[in-house]
């Protein structure tokens, strides 16, 4: 009886020290699940007709590839909102381009740094510029809640400028500052470069007044509680790996310059490539046009934004061909070969036709394929939003100048926090269409100028019979 009494001890000591040693890498192997929360914005995460994308959510989706679990995104919706979810343990660790802080690390673990970011103030060209802190006295000054720079404003306050005053905003992104001071409600802004840098084409007027501080270092945070002291490991093995590499730095220079993919038009350009390239494909692009009852100009006007006629044209994202098929949307269509040009064509006039189809029926040319073809750059999702806060905002859902005005506010947090797919890069989509129609507008005049008849000679009935002999025989 003894000897069975002291077996069961041990038994259940064994138990519970394995109980003891499944700290949180260990729950999140067996769970088969990384839970990551991070804001939806430019900077971080969020979804385009390729799916999800942002630097942190790429960054966080190798993370999870490298320990053989799924990825799974928790939105939060401002700095404060990551931290309480954090402490709930809602999730697993914070990519959310984070500022190390010390009253942060106190009670978050936190990695390694993968990158640096400058907290910059911006105003309104134009306007009195302040160059040093102490200029800001006196003046609205708007910033994130729960952002690092507000400690730095904190301590310049008890050191220096007593009476530095300033509104913190909760948002999870810098675009509501950027609006409220473009649209004169702020007079300046603390943000940070990186989303500034993003953002900044739709604030022409925005411009940096001087760097608030030293650059703050970016870092993943994890759950306070539990232990975290494997997960924190491979978390610092993982970043500091990418960082030797050059990788991290390569990402976020791919995924910060996505804003100017779309580039303005360039006629010159254009007029080359036209002359240059677009006679190896133009029967191509005629013959499946026809095949699809679509003018012509309007396939090659798009196939050349999307790829300058490059049959073997990549972007970094994946999407390829000179339509620029994602490989699930060529998967649907039946494109087998996305870099053979002519499947390549055919498949992107199929979904375009498939994107105007589903489209409300009540809905006009020339306003359809305009609305159908900002869905084949942002995403039919992302064009619904668009149409709902048209709608809400008193305009016609159907018409396409209308939409396209609201467009680029898909890139407000004012707006896309009230939205059911959140940010998207509605700019480029608009920007997107209006080269499109650019592009065709040249390639119709050049069609109506090549099959323009041409007048016969005229020979002048006053030049000497041998001359105009002479000439006739010569043309």
């Amino acid at each position: 009886m003894h000897t069975r009494i002291l077996t069961l001890v041990a038994l259940l000591a064994v138990a519970v020290s394995g109980c003891a040693r499944r700290d949180s890498l260990d729950q999140i192997l067996e769970r088969g699940e990384l839970r990551v929360v991070s804001r939806n914005s430019p900077t971080t995460w969020y979804t385009d007709k390729s799916g999800a994308t942002g630097f942190e959510y790429a960054l966080a989706s190798e993370f999870a590839a490298s320990l053989g679990v799924e990825l799974v995104m928790v939105p939060a919706y401002s700095i404060p909102d990551i931290f309480q979810r954090l402490d709930r343990d809602d999730a697993d660790l914070a990519a959310a381009g984070l500022s190390l802080a010390d009253h942060r690390a106190v009670h978050f673990p936190h990695s390694v740094s993968y990158a640096a970011d400058q907290p910059q103030v911006v105003y309104v060209s134009g306007t009195f510029r302040p160059r040093k802190a102490e200029a800001m006295t006196g003046m609205s000054l708007v910033t994130l809640a729960g952002a690092v720079n507000n400690q730095y404003l904190e301590t310049l306050r008890a050191e220096q400028i007593p009476e530095l005053q300033w509104r913190e905003v909760n948002a999870p992104d810098a675009m509501e500052l950027l609006d409220m001071v473009n649209f004169g409600k702020a007079q300046l802004a603390a943000v940070n470069a990186s989303e500034f840098n993003v953002q900044k084409g739709l604030y022409p007027r925005l411009k940096v007044a001087f760097d608030l501080g030293p650059p703050s270092e970016l870092v993943w945070y994890l759950q306070p509680r539990g232990d975290q002291q494997r997960l924190q490991q491979r978390i610092d093995e993982f970043l500091t790996a990418r960082l030797e590499a050059g990788e991290i730095s390569a990402l976020r220079k791919q995924e910060f310059s996505q804003g100017q993919n779309v580039a303005s038009i360039s006629s010159r350009r254009f007029s080359r490539k036209m002359r240059d390239t677009l006679p190896d494909y133009q029967e191509l692009i005629r013959k499946v046009a026809a095949e699809y009852m679509m003018d012509w100009t309007l396939l090659a006007a798009i196939a050349y934004q999307e790829s300058h006629w490059d049959p073997h044209a990549e972007s970094p994202t994946g999407v390829r061909g000179m339509m620029m098929l994602t490989a699930p949307t060529a998967e649907e269509l039946g494109v087998r070969d996305r870099l053979d040009a002519a499947e390549s064509l055919r498949g992107g006039a199929r979904y375009l036709n498939i994107l105007k189809r589903r489209l409300p029926a009540r809905i006009r040319e020339p306003d359809r394929t305009f609305l159908a073809l900002a869905a084949y750059n942002i995403g039919r999702a992302h064009l619904e939003d668009a149409r709902v806060l048209t709608q809400r905002q008193g305009g016609n859902p159907d018409l396409w100048n209308d939409v396209m005005l609201r467009l680029p506010l898909l890139e407000s947090s004012k707006y896309y926090n009230d939205l059911k797919y959140g940010y998207a890069r509605g700019q480029e989509a608009a920007t997107y269409v209006r080269n499109i129609r650019h592009y065709r507008s040249i390639l119709e005049w050049q069609d109506i100028a090549s099959n323009r008849l041409v007048p016969p000679v005229q020979v002048s009935e006053y030049l000497p019979e041998v001359l105009r002999g002479t000439a006739l025989r010569s043309l």
